[in-house]
């Protein structure tokens, strides 16, 4: 069962690595529609504070998804 330990790791590290990255990419396109808009118009900025943080959610769903698969293995 030693050998089952890294493997537990790696799929942790998987499930926080890919939703982290894919948090970063959909903020990448959110922001830089959210900053077009807030130089038009000033008043967007806190639909767009808040589109941006939306994203962060996928990285606590990785977290969890993570903590359970440690969880679980334990």
């Amino acid at each position: 069962m030693a050998g089952d330990a890294g493997l537990v790791a790696v799929g942790a590290g998987i499930a926080i690595g890919l939703s982290a990255l894919a948090a970063a990419w959909a903020e990448s396109a959110i922001g830089t529609a959210a900053v077009g808009a807030m130089a038009e118009k000033e008043s967007l900025f806190g639909k767009g504070l808040i589109l941006t943080v939306i994203p962060e959610t996928i990285v606590i769903f990785g977290l969890v998804v993570a903590i359970l698969i440690v969880g679980l293995a334990g």
